[in-house]
């Protein structure tokens, strides 16, 4: 049986110079594609038909072996190995080899052990079938143990702020009493006086941002190429920064992003995510196209339990709740539980809060810009049936329109969309201040 593995491992070593270009007879192998995430890592093979799959998962060393059926290997150029990246937090690196005739098999070396999902998905969009190898971490990533640690990290930083301004404020003389503070981004030149006396307090007010589309989902696409899952990313991490240095009546923000990098997270998990850290807001953060490029202008949405508000609304619902079959959803695993609270369990109280909250952000991103409506439109949108978090969508322009592409590629742009945004939170919360609750330790 050893000698059997070692003939099997040398074999797969053998084949680390053949790239998935050579792999040509049976099945046309079109493209590969890798997400590295702390989540969980992807890898996508795109292919002319469906292929047929078994795998295997050896905990020691960690590897996971799949074997495809319908595919030859002939030699040629190496590619594909050098897309595994050193920084992949699951994955070491791949080899390939043909296991018997019509049958390719792959090796993945991995870094932890892993609760390995292998599913395919049918042509949809602009891709044709897919083999989807998603790798969790058997000990997956808990948001609320790594709250702890940021929670921690917030409050310091912000009693550093509120210190500074204060210092700030008494030179000046008697200055604003306003309840609402901003604390200038934590990457100022000048450092931070370091605070004698931290202000204390047991409520972290907590915004969930949601950078909508990632990994195999790009969202919309400008006419020059810009893809929305890239700027509302960038859009987001400005957003993060700046709520995580202000506070409203004595109550530090923190932002939860339910995505920091390039990978898809489903509909209905964003919600969840948000759940779980028991975000106060969420906030969807998209780039929205249309049909014609003339379109214009930013955007906020809420949910809506009947009609949408306008045709336009609904057709903008219907393309963003496309994003779990253009991401890729291994739908064998869908919790039905989830599944009924995000169809059945919004509330109207829900609905009423979050168009408070989106009327509070329209009226911030009017200031800066160009409104293509000037009232929060209403739909569909899955994302936003969290039951008992206010929800928002934020169209922040139009990538379909080229201007309007442009901007949201400038950095400038950004910046006044993320300053615009925690501005409507802040009004938000001081005519809504948080309730006060219990949370787990």
């Amino acid at each position: 049986m050893q000698i059997k593995r070692r003939e099997w491992l040398k074999a797969s070593g053998l084949a680390l110079m053949l790239g998935w270009a050579d792999i040509s007879r049976g099945a046309s192998l079109l493209a590969v594609r890798v997400w590295p995430a702390k989540d969980y890592s992807r890898v996508t093979l795109e292919s002319d038909v469906a292929l047929k799959t078994k795998y295997t998962f050896v905990p020691s060393p960690p590897r996971l072996a799949i074997d495809i059926e319908g595919l030859e290997l002939n030699p040629a150029v190496k590619e594909w190995v050098g897309k595994i990246k050193p920084e992949d937090p699951n994955i070491t690196g791949v080899r390939v080899a043909q296991n018997s005739p019509g049958v390719v098999r792959m090796v993945f070396d991995l870094k932890q052990p892993v609760q390995p999902q292998v599913f395919a998905l049918t042509p949809v969009g602009n891709y044709q079938h897919r083999l989807v190898l998603d790798l969790y971490p058997t000990a997956p990533i808990d948001p609320l143990e790594s709250w702890i640690a940021e929670r921690t990290q917030s409050t310091d930083l912000i009693a550093d702020w509120l210190n500074k301004n204060a210092n700030t404020n008494s030179s000046a003389g008697a200055g604003s009493n306003s309840a609402i503070q901003t604390p200038a981004p934590s990457n100022s030149a000048s450092p931070p006086v370091a605070a004698t006396s931290a202000p204390t307090t047991d409520r972290l007010i907590v915004v969930a941002i949601d950078p909508g589309h990632g990994g195999e989902d790009p969202g919309a696409i400008g006419p020059n190429g810009t893809k929305e899952k890239d700027v509302v990313l960038q859009i987001a991490l400005k957003l993060r920064d700046r709520i995580n240095v202000t506070q409203v009546k004595g109550s530090p923000m923190r932002a939860y992003l339910t995505r920091d990098a390039d990978f898809f997270v489903p509909l209905h998990v964003r919600v969840q995510k948000a759940r779980r850290v028991q975000a106060d807001l969420f906030v969807s953060v998209h780039a929205d196209a249309f049909f014609t490029p003339n379109a214009q202008g930013a955007s906020v949405f809420a949910l809506s339990h009947g009609a949408a508000s306008s045709s336009a609304a609904r057709w903008m619902a219907s393309q963003e709740n496309k994003a779990d079959l253009i991401g890729g959803m291994n739908l064998g695993v869908k919790d039905s539980q989830v599944q009924q609270a995000l169809l059945d369990m919004s509330t109207s109280a829900q609905i009423k809060d979050s168009l408070n909250l989106g009327g509070a952000l329209l009226r911030e991103i009017g200031s800066i810009g160009k409104l293509h409506k000037p009232k929060v439109e209403q739909a569909g949108f899955a994302v936003l049936k969290a039951p008992d978090i206010p929800s928002v969508l934020v169209e922040t322009a139009f990538i379909s329109n080229p201007n309007e592409e442009a901007k949201l590629s400038d950095v400038q742009y950004q910046n006044d969309i993320a300053d615009a945004l925690v501005k409507g939170l802040q009004k938000y919360f001081e005519r809504n201040p948080p309730l006060a609750r219990k949370r787990s330790t």
